[in-house]
């Protein structure tokens, strides 16, 4: 059986990992991705602690409310960055930052 602490260090690393994409991306889409990393981080430790305290579903439930949640918010990002894009003529960051004036 795998320790509960090499889920947890998955997950650490993963979330790291989107944690870091988000804050060094200028690029919509790759921010977007940033925060999916960071939202299967949370789903991983959800499945992880579940499975260590007795195998309970709860652990699982939030998970698949997680997977519902990162496919409402790509459905979202994905129209409004459709929407820049018409508007500005690409998804940089920098672009939309106009929008404040």
């Amino acid at each position: 059986m795998i320790p509960l602490e090499y889920f947890i260090a998955v997950g650490l690393i993963i979330f790291l990992l989107g944690l870091y994409t988000c804050l060094t991306r200028t690029n919509a889409i790759g921010i977007l991705m940033g925060i999916e990393l960071v939202l299967n981080a949370a789903g991983l430790n959800f499945v992880a602690f579940s499975h260590y305290n007795g195998n309970k579903i709860e652990g699982h439930v939030m998970t698949l409310f997680i997977i519902v949640l990162a496919a409402a918010e790509a459905v979202v990002a994905l129209a409004l960055l459709l929407a820049i894009y018409r508007r500005f003529k690409g998804i940089e960051t920098e672009v939309v930052a106009t929008l404040k004036e």
